[in-house]
């Protein structure tokens, strides 16, 4: 009969067990001892009252000592319990946070496909340029992909050249500035900062004439990607629907700071919390 289940129930049959064991044992006793030693208690001459008043006192004593085991074997009960439930969730958050980064490369390879089959028609020579610097940059989506978080640094980076790899797709219709920042002691979730990047260039035109500018910065740590707004009237490459909200729920399992997202109708602006490793 655990205590976790059933706390009152337990109580009362482990107290009530207690106590009756006590009673009983110290009325043995204490008969044992006034027929064998004192000789004053024979089984014709009981005297019921003296024998239960010898019981009081170890009553007593059984009431404290009861009350302290009790408390213990309700304590430990209820820690492993604690323990138990807690891993349990531990578990459960890993197994979707497993769930969600198992979409990201599956993800990042079907958009750059799109894109290659794309230009392979349109422009072999760029095709090839492309699949290039393709090769190295999933060299560091196979690297982090097991990765809980990644550096800041090495997101930046990866950030420059996914973006130099899209600029030899649009050439002048994608503009971007990656601030300088200092090397910050913070993390990311893998390839968050990348799927932001895609979703700009997959959802706003982006042409010589109306150019797709990017900025991304640290303000208040916090990291800024910002994005002119230039909606394309339709969105010609298809949409597995992971993006942000991919991007959301990984962070709302690793953290309790939401990212945020501003929009206005000149620009889109997402802000990613950045995470210390060490806190999490």
């Amino acid at each position: 009969m655990p205590w976790i289940k059933y706390p009152v129930q337990r109580l009362i049959l482990e107290t009530s067990g207690y106590l009756l064991y006590v009673f009983v044992t110290s009325l043995i006793l204490s008969f044992l001892i006034g027929a064998l030693v004192y000789r004053s208690v024979d089984l014709q001459n009981i005297r019921w009252d003296d024998l239960v008043a010898d019981t009081i006192l170890p009553l007593q004593i059984s009431v404290v000592i009861s009350f302290i085991l009790i408390s213990r074997s309700f304590l430990l009960e209820w820690r492993k319990s604690a323990i138990e439930a807690e891993q349990l969730k531990t578990e459960q958050y890993a197994q979707q946070y497993q769930t969600l980064k198992d979409q990201l490369n599956p993800h990042f390879l079907f958009n750059s496909l799109n894109v290659l089959s794309n230009l392979v028609y349109d422009n072999p020579d760029t095709a090839a340029k492309f699949i290039r610097q393709l090769s190295r940059i999933y060299r560091y989506v196979l690297e982090v992909q097991q990765e809980k978080l990644v550096k800041l640094s090495s997101e930046l980076e990866f950030a420059e050249n996914y973006l130099s790899l899209q600029k030899i797709r649009f050439e002048e219709g994608l503009k971007y500035q990656i601030h300088t920042v200092q090397a910050l002691d913070f993390s990311l979730p893998p390839l968050s900062l990348q799927m932001l990047l895609e979703n700009a260039i997959k959802h706003n035109v982006a042409s010589k004439a109306n150019p797709l500018i990017i900025d991304i910065w640290i303000e208040e740590n916090k990291l800024i990607v910002k994005n002119n707004l230039q909606l394309k009237s339709s969105v010609s490459e298809e949409s597995t629907g992971i993006g942000l909200s991919n991007i959301r729920k990984r962070y709302e399992l690793l953290s309790s700071e939401p990212i945020e997202i501003e929009e206005s109708h000149a620009s889109f602006v997402v802000k990613l919390p950045l995470l210390n490793a060490r806190e999490l």
